[in-house]
């Protein structure tokens, strides 16, 4: 169980890095009162709370509550506590930009410049880019980038990608999935719908699976859509993608989509770099072609 503060200039990224560490399975809270965080974080490292990666985010907008920060940062210290400090900053020319782009006012300067909220703020959060363990300067970094840099850092995965995929089989009849990436048709291999001992069971059954992969064509198909997977998923993941489903489809999602669904999966799982789920969403409906 780690306890991360994630902290730094507003406009910065600190929004983008709380959502990254969500993703990898932290649990985050964003903008708690200071005297809470001291409370929250004591009971979560004293084994009273649920074992789990937890990132506290913290800001100026904490206001008159922040010195009080570093009381609580300087104890924990003291008491060699197993917390660390992530510090996201940028340049003054490119905070001012962002802040123009998105026509958003800075905390510290509603009614005024926004580069007199950045200086101030600057001071008010001196203290904890001194204590920092990590500090990401995001100047010059795209928001996959930013993804890249924390996963580096908090993934404790080895060699494991933080990718959740989930292999979905299903019947063209009964449309494609609304939220599929890929969508790989196998209406070509042969249907055991046609074979009256087989037509109401379905491909998670050796019987059909046995009908499905004869002759070969099942097996090279398979092996292709292997390779290209191999290939575009890390092309996913370097675009910041950490979700991706993968639809197989037949005409009634009972048989075909299924049998080559569980195989994907099957081979996928195999490489153990992927969390992985299975879905059959059409093989309980009628028999379907």
């Amino acid at each position: 169980m780690r306890l991360v503060i994630v902290t730094g200039m507003s406009g910065a990224g600190k929004t983008t890095a709380l959502k990254t560490l969500e993703d990898m399975g932290f649990y985050c809270a964003d903008n708690l009162p200071v005297l809470l965080i001291e409370k929250f974080a004591e009971l979560v490292m004293n084994g009273q709370s649920e074992k789990q990666d937890i990132a506290l985010g913290v800001d100026v907008r904490s206001g008159e509550e922040l010195p009080n920060l570093e009381i609580i940062i300087r104890k924990w210290r003291e008491n060699k506590y197993p917390f660390s400090i992530l510090f996201l900053d940028s340049s003054d020319e490119v905070l001012i930009k962002r802040f123009k782009e998105t026509r958003r006012s800075h905390p510290l300067s509603r009614n005024g410049r926004v580069e007199k909220g950045i200086e101030l703020e600057r001071e008010k959060l001196a203290f904890l880019k001194k204590e920092a363990d990590q500090v990401i300067d995001t100047s010059r970094l795209l928001t996959k980038e930013l993804r890249h840099e924390l996963e580096n850092l908090y993934s404790e995965a080895d060699g494991r990608s933080s990718m959740f995929i989930t292999v979905v089989s299903f019947g063209f009849k009964y449309g494609i999935p609304a939220d599929a990436d890929l969508v790989f048709d196998v209406r070509f291999l042969p249907n055991p719908y046609y074979v009256e001992e087989l037509r109401f069971h379905t491909g998670t059954e050796q019987a059909v699976q046995d009908y499905v992969m004869q002759g070969g064509t099942g097996e090279e198909f398979l092996k292709k859509l292997n390779d290209l997977l191999e290939f575009v998923i890390p092309k996913y993941e370097q675009e910041g993608k950490t979700q991706l489903v993968i639809a197989i489809g037949c005409t009634g999602g009972r048989h075909r989509s299924v049998t080559i669904a569980g195989e994907v999966f099957k081979r996928l799982t195999e490489s153990g770099r992927y969390e992985i789920r299975l879905e059959h969403r059409d093989a309980g409906k009628d028999g379907g072609k």
